[in-house]
């Protein structure tokens, strides 16, 4: 072999050098540049500030955003709705990234399937759209604990949305792995990200004079190099301004763009103008309206903020739906949670469905755009299937003993500090607190956020922010005593987001004395804890069912599945739960009525549909073609 191999080398080599000057004759009679994406040519400089004015390479920029949430959006669905939104006249997608939902569990991250943000991100690309990310940490957008993981409230010292040591480095932490995803999506990386939001709406909060160049630092160190924003509304704007960082605004009316035009001006100079969040619509709380906005109203300031030389995002041009438990809630002078749906009064409905907003915007994108607007895609088609009757039943009660063992304690111990999930607590659902009690009289405490009591298996009221004494009747003897606590959602804005631990906090108390020796249920109600549910746990709907109860029925489809709504009436509150995917919560004080069952959580053939009913079920389970959110009530 050695008497070969050395005279061939030299050829060897002869020939290599051939083939680098033929390969190196014929590119320079190719174009080889064409054969690049238009994405990825001529990425020199990103958008960048320039007086007045945005500019992407040499050219001046108007974004025309639209807001659409990965995560409110079945991922089947995602292409259609940006499909809709280029359709639109917009040019650019922003989104928020829900750090709850990526982190469920110190260290344990989450960016597969709905989560994917990579695919959505280049997806958007492929739509042609650019996209303007809003990572957070913290995001608002009505979202339990705006984003923010709650096992971070298992520090009681924690003060969140500040350089706290336990907040930063969870941040940090979360950032690492984030930001690994994000750089490469870049727009000088070939990717379509053009922008990136540090935090949001820090103004309004303002805790910390630290914190935001803490947060920049974080997003600048892991390879972000894209321009930087920040977004605060009208009362927030002086307080949240960053050195180096971009000013934009959040309103709804003309009467505030004409109010925060200046503004801007005092505390920034002349830059470009931008709405990063001009208000569509508005979402919704139980026990309220449905929120509304005229769409003549909504194309007037559209317009407005246009001629006043702004660029804008519509927020939201889709809301999607809150599914499983993840909306958030409000706590001013009440506390309110948000419904199941985000329609939000969006420029599309929650299903996608085109509104007037859509075509009197497509038609004044149209105007300004220079070049014909892609035809808007057919939308999806609706069905209403057959009403279902359950057939099969599983009160609460009689489901414990398929659960994990409960956690025993001396005193009660709050939903984000039990001992479950590997020890990150419960995040979402419901927990049920047992003990023993020998004497009637007054039961207090306080529960976050609303607990049904019961006295062995009889439900005799309930406690919550209004209600925080309730009377035990006369019993014989030793009685088990239960209170099943809800969260509804924690508080996404505002000064309270430290106080969100939910379930019994501190002792509850009887006739003034403390409470002790509890056995409490974790009852997340996540596709693992259904499953614990075998086919002899179940048995069939009795006359008088006991409540709390699981209803169990299966949903025929014959041909390919469609998107449809489902109608609980007769029934009180609880969840439904297709075919172990969470649709959400439905309460019959409303707004909402029905919940939003996209097609692609379906399957031909049988789908278990599974309903918890805290208080009293209805007959049937019904289906329409068309969602009915409420009463409607126009925003002022």
């Amino acid at each position: 072999m050695t008497t070969w191999s050395v005279p061939r080398r030299p050829c060897r080599a002869f020939g290599l050098l051939v083939l680098v000057l033929l390969s190196f004759l014929v590119l320079r009679r190719l174009d080889w540049r064409r054969l690049l994406s238009p994405w990825l040519r001529q990425r020199r400089s990103g958008l960048h500030a320039q007086g007045q004015n945005f500019v992407l390479e040499d050219s001046t920029f108007w974004i025309l955003g639209g807001s659409v949430h990965y995560f409110r959006v079945p991922r089947a669905y995602w292409r259609d709705r940006l499909l809709k939104m280029k359709a639109c006249g917009l040019n650019t997608l922003t989104t928020y990234v829900p750090w709850n939902l990526h982190e469920p569990q110190r260290g344990t991250f989450d960016f597969s399937g709905n989560l994917d943000l990579e695919a959505f991100v280049l997806m958007a690309a492929e739509t042609g759209l650019w996209v303007i990310l809003r990572p957070g940490p913290y995001i608002c957008s009505e979202i339990d604990l705006g984003g923010l993981p709650s096992w971070l409230l298992q520090d009681s010292g924690m003060r969140l949305r500040t350089t706290y040591k336990g907040f930063i480095e969870a941040v940090d932490l979360y950032f690492d792995h984030l930001m690994s995803r994000v750089v490469p999506l870049q727009y000088k990386h070939g990717g379509p990200i053009i922008a990136v939001q540090v935090e949001n709406e820090y103004g309004s909060y303002n805790r910390d004079p630290a914190y935001m160049p803490r947060i920049r630092r974080a997003l600048e160190d892991r390879g972000i190099v894209e321009l930087l924003l920040t977004s605060d509304n009208k009362d927030g704007l002086r307080s949240g301004v960053l050195d180096g960082v971009l000013a934009t605004v959040n309103l709804q009316s003309q009467h505030d763009l004409q109010l925060l035009t200046p503004l801007l001006l005092s505390v920034q100079g002349v830059q470009p103008k931008m709405v990063m969040e001009y208000w569509t619509g508005w979402f919704d709380s139980w026990g309220g309206p449905h929120n509304i906005l005229d769409s003549s109203e909504v194309l007037k300031t559209v317009s407005a903020i246009i001629d006043a030389g702004s660029s804008i995002n519509l927020y939201m041009f889709h809301g999607g739906t809150n599914f499983g438990f993840i909306n958030g809630a409000m706590h001013f002078d009440e506390y309110k949670s948000d419904v199941t749906s985000y329609d939000y009064d969006a420029v599309l409905t929650e299903a996608g469905d085109y509104t007037a907003k859509f075509f009197k915007l497509r038609e004044f994108f149209g105007s300004i755009s220079g070049s014909p607007l892609p035809p808007p895609p057919a939308l999806l088609p609706k069905t209403a299937y057959e009403s279902l009757r359950p057939a099969l039943y599983l009160s609460l009660w009689d489901a414990l003993q398929y659960l994990d063992k409960p956690t025993n304690s001396e005193k009660p111990i709050n939903m984000e500090n039990l001992p479950v999930n590997g020890g990150n607590g419960q995040s979402f659902g419901y927990t049920l607190y047992e003990t023993t009690i020998d004497s009637p009289g007054v039961l207090s405490g306080i529960v976050r956020d609303r607990g049904q009591v019961f006295v062995n298996t009889v439900s005799i009221g309930f406690l919550d922010y209004k209600r925080k004494k309730i009377i035990i009747p006369l019993i014989q003897g030793y009685t088990v005593l239960r209170i099943l606590v809800e969260n509804r959602g924690r508080v996404n804005y505002g000064d309270n987001i430290d106080d969100q631990r939910k379930g019994l906090i501190g002792n509850i108390y009887l006739n003034n004395s403390p409470l002790k020796n509890f056995r409490i249920y974790s009852l997340d109600m996540t596709k693992s804890f259904f499953q614990r549910f075998t086919s002899n746990a179940w048995n069939l709907v009795p006359e008088a069912p006991a409540y709390p109860a699981f209803f169990l029925a299966a949903l025929p489809v014959a041909l390919s599945p469609l998107d449809t709504f489902m109608k609980l009436e007769g029934w009180q509150k609880g969840a439904v739960f297709i075919n172990g995917l969470n649709l959400g919560r439905y309460w019959n004080i409303g707004p909402q009525e029905t919940l939003y069952l996209p097609g692609a959580w379906l399957d031909q053939g049988l789908n278990q549909v599974i309903v918890f009913e805290e208080k009293m079920a209805g007959p049937m389970i019904q289906f329409s073609e068309a969602p009915h959110l409420g009463r409607s009530q126009y925003l002022n």
